[in-house]
């Protein structure tokens, strides 16, 4: 952002330059993230409990359902902010009611879990989204360049949240196939919005890339802090230190290495079309689910290190391994593989099957963030002692 824009009570809500200078995250964007924090955690915990009890299918097929609707909502609203904010008080005041959903979206997801209700989760869904095609009609109206792709969005999502309102309404058996073709169809929206006449919106790379990456500092928080609360939890009965502190060491270097990889360079030149940018963008459903499943993994090996669990060591394993895995992959997909060249570029497929036939060994954790680490190595500090940044690969498309 170039310069100290003046606040008003209402101002035309025009596009932002996709060349801004100096487009950082706004306070206000920070405390939506923050509030997300509360529905991520209310998301990893149950799936932790899940995997431990032996519900695995059951746990696993609501936190992906769950966290598609937390990362829908936060993607929403990023892409739009990063086109139209116009920080008034107009903006600001619609900003904090999509908060107020977000806060209602995590009050159901217990529910969610434990029965198979959502519908305070499709409430919170809402709240957020009524609020969201507000600011689109208001785009729509300030904006004549770009009306008819405001208009697409307030009409996609619009139509599709009146979906959500009918599959509540379904019987059971249809439910798990209908969110799924609900999901797609909220995914067609942006795409069919943008690339018809009228668009693209002017998102802003430097900013976008900025804005997912906090949200993955975000994930990977969480976490650490279900690492934190769930060695605690095992301390407190006075017993398994020594195996307690290996796994606590063991998750914040895996933890660290999943950091690493991810900011390992800048994606902002990744987003050079619409194409790119939304697989991209769509990507970050795996990064950043599998950063806060690695929290929820790593809190059952805790609980099957303190004889809680009711699963084998193996299995305790892959809910470390499986996430791991899917980060490690999806990062090698819109990080890596679109740049880099040579003999590190198998380093992340080699490294994740390593990390797959890890918990048939002992200690699957420790053997994890030792395979992390090196693949650190090897790719990081590798890749500093390479090519230049100025004379690196140019970027190439995701797919």
């Amino acid at each position: 952002m170039s310069g100290q824009r003046h606040r008003s009570w209402h101002t035309p809500m025009q596009a932002r330059s996709a060349t801004e200078a100096h487009r950082a995250a706004t306070p206000l964007e920070l405390f939506f993230d923050l509030c997300f924090v509360v529905a991520v955690a209310q998301a990893a915990l149950p799936l932790h409990h899940a995997i431990s009890e032996n519900h695995i299918a059951e746990g696993v097929g609501t936190y992906l359902m769950v966290f598609f609707a937390i990362w829908w909502a936060w993607v929403n609203f990023t892409w739009f902010a990063s086109a139209y904010d116009t920080d008034d008080d107009v903006y600001r005041i619609t900003t904090l009611v999509q908060i107020a959903g977000v806060l209602v979206l995590a009050a159901g997801v217990e529910t969610a879990f434990e029965d198979g209700t959502f519908t305070a989760i499709v409430l919170g869904f809402v709240i957020m989204r009524l609020a969201l095609v507000a600011q689109w009609l208001r785009a729509a109206r300030s904006d004549p360049d770009h009306r008819k792709v405001a208009l697409r969005y307030a009409v996609g999502i619009s139509v599709t949240q009146a979906l959500w309102l009918v599959w509540l309404t379904v019987p059971e058996s249809w439910s798990v196939p209908l969110f799924l073709l609900l999901a797609l169809a909220e995914l067609l929206v942006p795409a069919l919005a943008e690339y018809a006449p009228g668009g693209p919106t002017t998102y802003h790379p430097h900013h976008i890339t900025e804005r997912y990456g906090l949200f993955t500092i975000i994930m990977l928080g969480e976490a650490v802090a279900a690492t934190t609360i769930a060695v605690k939890t095992g301390l407190d009965e006075g017993k398994y230190l020594p195996d307690l502190v290996v796994v606590a060491a063991s998750g914040l270097v895996i933890v660290f290495a999943l950091w690493s990889l991810y900011f390992e360079r800048s994606a902002h030149r990744l987003l050079s079309t619409q194409r790119t940018a939304l697989v991209w963008g769509y990507g970050h459903y795996l990064i950043l689910g599998a950063a806060a499943a690695v929290g929820a993994g790593l809190g059952v090996v805790v609980d099957h290190t303190t004889h809680h669990a009711h699963i084998s060591g193996v299995v305790a394993g892959y809910a470390v391994a499986v996430p791991v895995v899917v980060f490690l992959l999806a990062v090698w997909l819109l990080h890596v593989r679109p740049v880099q060249t040579g003999a590190r570029l198998a380093a992340y497929p080699i490294s994740s099957v390593l990390v797959l036939l890890a918990p048939l060994g002992p200690a699957p954790v420790t053997v994890i963030a030792v395979l992390l680490a090196m693949l650190v190595v090897v790719t990081v500090a590798g890749s500093r002692r390479g090519v230049p940044a100025a004379e690196a690969p140019q970027a190439t498309s995701l797919l």
